[in-house]
């Protein structure tokens, strides 16, 4: 079959790899219809991942039809439509039953690898090297889905393609931010990135009741799409002086919740005219209120403003990939039309054309906020 892989530093290449096969009963094999770029991808594209090997198929976020069943597999049958969440998880360790798949004791690829300076495993994923917990991602024709009874979702018909692709990832990482974020009706929440994590975070303090939802990024045509389609005011910081404007527009508190979904540190040539959102959303955020940090970063940072954490009673809160519980509940919103996704996927292409993609994706070329790839 066919799959975008990595093949080095800045380089993507479509190879044929070998078809996966049913290696434990809970699996399936899934044809894949829709995968997404995400921003967890681009460290990756970069080659800054150590483990990361030239062959690695990319691809987090996915949507397909079932197309084998492994005989331990109850909630699935063939030709079944299902988004699978880019968390793989067990559903049977005590972290599951608590909801945090995303911190599942038995799903890692590859255990006996994980690093012991970074605690006990967390979850596996999909399209991340198998020593850092990888499975072949979903830039392919076909993917194996282990534990597919808990990691794979019944799409209803009312949601298509397009739009249910995001429930893979994207959507249930905005939820889990404002769950993280306690955000309740009447709250002003501000969240750094306009991207699709950025824009779903908005849209689910929104959903949560939250007054007002500021949105903050560099990117007119992402923070006018977060305006259109999330309800969220921009804020543009190359012409905002953005503490002052977030004081001004919170009654001089500050946001109840500041998001950050911007992640990993960018590449260098965004790095020059970019701020730390994470230490501009400590600073601005008000005594006794939330600070939410999602997706991949630096093990170390420097220069963190840990005194104003303490000084004014913040809490900090982080999560590098959703948990599987809200997938359900978000299908819904969306074939209620509560929750619209599709205008994120700006660009589709097939998959032959993934390194082009990609490049627009990783350069924000061409209004670019997502890259959806169609085998």
């Amino acid at each position: 079959m066919r799959a975008l892989c990595w093949v080095a530093a800045d380089e993507l290449a479509v190879h044929e790899v070998p078809d996966p096969e049913l290696r434990n009963e809970r699996d399936v094999i899934v044809r894949v219809r829709r995968s997404a770029t995400a921003g967890g991808d681009l460290p990756l594209l970069a080659g800054r991942h150590p483990l990361l090997r030239s062959g690695d198929v990319l691809g987090a976020e996915f949507l397909g039809e079932v197309v084998e069943v492994g005989p331990g597999v109850r909630r699935h049958r063939g030709g079944d439509r299902v988004v699978v969440g880019a968390s793989v998880a067990c559903g049977g360790c005590w972290y599951c039953r608590q909801g945090l798949h995303s911190c599942c004791d038995n799903a890692h690829a590859d255990q006996a690898s994980d690093d012991p300076d970074r605690g006990h495993s967390d979850a596996g994923c999909f399209g991340r090297p198998r020593a850092a917990g990888g499975f072949a991602g979903g830039h392919a024709e076909y993917v194996r889905v282990p534990y597919a009874d808990v990691s794979a979702f019944p799409v209803p018909d009312a949601v298509d393609d397009d739009r249910a692709v995001f429930a893979a990832d994207a959507a249930p990482t905005g939820w889990l931010a404002a769950e993280l974020g306690a955000v309740r009706p009447g709250d002003v929440v501000a969240v750094w990135g306009a991207g699709a994590v950025g824009q779903l975070t908005a849209r689910a303090a929104v959903l949560h009741g939250a007054a007002r939802v500021l949105v903050v990024d560099r990117h007119e045509e992402r923070l006018r799409m977060a305006e259109r389609h999330s309800g969220a005011e921009p804020l543009d910081y190359r012409r905002t002086d953005v503490a002052a404007e977030l004081r001004d527009r919170s009654g001089g508190r500050g946001p109840d919740v500041c998001v950050v979904t911007v992640g990993a540190p960018p590449p260098e040539r965004f790095a020059a005219d970019r701020p730390d959102a994470r230490r501009e959303a400590v600073h601005a955020c008000r005594k006794g209120g939330v600070v939410v940090l999602l997706g991949g970063t630096d093990g170390f940072v420097d220069a963190f403003p840990l005194g104003t954490v303490t000084d004014r009673r913040l809490t900090l809160r982080g999560a590098r990939r959703p948990d599987l519980r809200s997938v359900p509940m978000l299908l819904d919103r969306m074939a209620r039309d509560e929750l619209r996704t599709e205008h994120l996927a700006t660009h589709r292409l097939p998959l032959a054309h993934g390194p082009e993609g990609y490049a627009l994706f990783r350069d924000r070329a061409d209004g670019c906020v997502r890259a959806v790839f169609t085998p």
